[in-house]
């Protein structure tokens, strides 16, 4: 069985490998990695079996893609909604650095065409999840940058979650058939939480990431005072695409749907 767990580092290149086709990830079927990039530095990203999403994490950069050349600017991704260039296999897109910044790569095979499309904040708003709900303490706020009915030609699917602090997110337990990769930060280096896999519990910190197989249960945590961002994706199935209403709640919990607190 693959590994469900990681602590990358960034290599001297800038570079952060996630999970790879080969790699102890690679139940994922996904490639993903994070670049820190210095101000003036352009990386060019072109694979021509695979489809690709560049996420900005923080700093100010200029997307050029397709038809589509822009520059983006965020602070981080607790104060500020993402901007991300989405393209099909084939399509080149480069990313230069007007200061330093963080990027996130996404890709997954995917024959398909589609021109390429950048989403930006106003597209992807925040919205509250689970207020008043289990004490009041799942509540979060999550984006879908997009997903099977945003994006019905991806093989892949990319959103944010901001838990409140010391707040739970991905409650209640629940699960589906398709993998799902989360990568954390958090607000301040020394944060920490709790990542569920199924009966196994890791420490999430600044930079690692969640490789969950389908099928296994996986609610988080973090720690009072702190803040936590994750980047969840999910990689569609072949006839068996993610929605969301893929949300298998484990039938142990759901009886908190109606709990008064």
């Amino acid at each position: 069985m693959s590994q469900v767990f990681g602590y990358p580092e960034f290599d001297e290149s800038g570079e952060k490998i996630l999970t790879t086709y080969t790699n102890e990830y690679k139940e994922m079927n996904m490639d993903i990695r994070v670049y820190r990039m210095k101000a003036g530095e352009t990386r060019t990203f072109l694979k021509e079996e695979e489809e690709t999403a560049v996420l900005l994490l923080k700093g100010k950069i200029v997307y050029r893609g397709g038809d589509v050349e822009q520059e983006a600017s965020r602070i981080d991704v607790f104060t500020e909604g993402p901007w991300c260039l989405h393209g099909c296999a084939g399509t080149e897109i480069s990313v230069e650095a007007k200061e330093d910044s963080e990027i996130l790569v996404q890709s997954a095979e995917n024959k398909r065409i589609f021109e390429a499309k950048l989403y930006q904040p106003e597209d992807t708003p925040w919205k509250y999840s689970s207020v008043g709900k289990f004490g009041n303490v799942a509540k979060r706020r999550v984006n879908t940058i997009f997903d099977i009915e945003i994006a019905p030609y991806s093989n892949m699917v990319l959103g944010e979650v901001l838990n409140d602090r010391g707040n739970w997110s991905g409650y209640l337990p629940h699960r589906h058939p398709q993998p799902e990769t989360y990568y954390f930060l958090f607000d301040h280096p020394e944060g920490f939480g709790a990542s569920f896999v199924g009966d196994q519990v890791f420490k999430s910190t600044d930079g690692s990431f969640s490789a969950i197989p389908g099928g296994e249960l996986h609610p988080q945590a973090v720690a009072p005072g702190y803040q936590m961002y994750t980047c969840w994706m999910i990689r569609h199935l072949e006839g068996n695409p993610w929605n969301q209403t893929d949300r298998n709640e484990d039938e142990r919990y759901v009886w908190l749907h109606d709990a008064e607190f």
